[in-house]
């Protein structure tokens, strides 16, 4: 089995949608016409969040009818929220072909088709034309990739030069051994984790220059104890523990540890497309 084969197995869950739906109707939701704030809570994985996205977002100078492509999309709550609020064009691209199904039925129920859609596809290898987008953002994506060269290359072909390339990836910033299992990998096998120092090299490499970096640490602690304050007060709706699958509490305590500890931290990133 290639790697690309186990990074989409290990996030395959096979009834992703169904619990979602049921979730939502459990609290009192019209899974018909539900809104990105139904979903907010349920459709972003990665640290930090929904404010983490809202934070994010801000830094890429975004405008209504821009062209933004989504690398690593999962279900698409960062993608809907950035098409919700700035009015842009959102394609969205995932490995796993259970995220992408799941990702447009949401997107369905929503209202959204007409301004955001998602398709199967590696990161290394596009469907696009050349210079197709004016923004691209990447966000909990890089740790599954080992060819970040490539990756970076690949994004760099489908932007318009002088477009902005957002990223928003956990990265090691010490020395030390990474435990797992990983919210993103069960083993070291599949889990390619970097330094700031190489991303920022390798983004230059690929015709990037980084113009703004930002450690979200803070945010992501914070939100993590409001979660576990949260769930410890019975909180109502689905726990994201209940659509991550196996060792869900292991992977999400090792990586807060992680980040807490100072071995591990989110990282944002703003590159401009030279």
């Amino acid at each position: 089995m290639s790697t690309e084969e186990q990074v989409a197995s290990h996030y395959t869950r096979g009834s992703l949608e169904a619990t979602i739906l049921g979730g939502l109707t459990a609290s009192g939701k019209d899974i018909e016409h539900l809104s990105i704030d139904d979903l907010a809570g349920v459709d972003e994985f990665h640290l930090g969040r929904r404010e983490a996205t809202v934070e994010f977002a801000k830094d890429l100078d975004l405008l209504d009818g821009m062209r933004l492509i989504d690398i690593g999309s999962g279900i698409g709550g960062s993608a809907r929220y950035i098409a919700s609020e700035y009015g842009c064009i959102v394609t969205g691209v995932d490995l796993t072909e259970e995220f992408v199904n799941v990702a447009n039925a949401l997107t369905a129920r929503c209202g959204m088709t007409m301004q955001v859609s998602f398709h199967q596809a590696s990161a290394l290898a596009l469907p696009f034309a050349d210079e197709s987008f004016e923004r691209a953002t990447l966000i909990h994506v890089g740790m599954n990739i080992e060819d970040k060269a490539s990756l970076f290359a690949e994004i760099r072909r489908v932007l318009k030069r002088g477009g902005r390339f957002g990223l928003y990836e956990i990265m090691q910033v010490r020395d030390g051994a990474v435990p797992y299992p990983m919210p993103w990998a069960m083993t070291p096998e599949t889990s390619f984790v970097c330094s700031p120092m190489t991303y920022r090299q390798l983004l230059k490499g690929a015709g990037f220059t980084v113009e703004f970096e930002q450690d979200r640490s803070a945010l992501a602690i914070r939100m993590a104890q409001e979660m576990r304050a949260s769930a410890a007060n019975g909180g109502q709706g689905l726990s994201l523990g209940a659509l991550m699958g196996p060792r869900a509490a292991e992977r999400m305590g090792n990586v807060s540890t992680s980040v807490g500890g100072g071995l591990l931290a989110p990282i944002e990133m703003v590159a401009k497309a030279d």
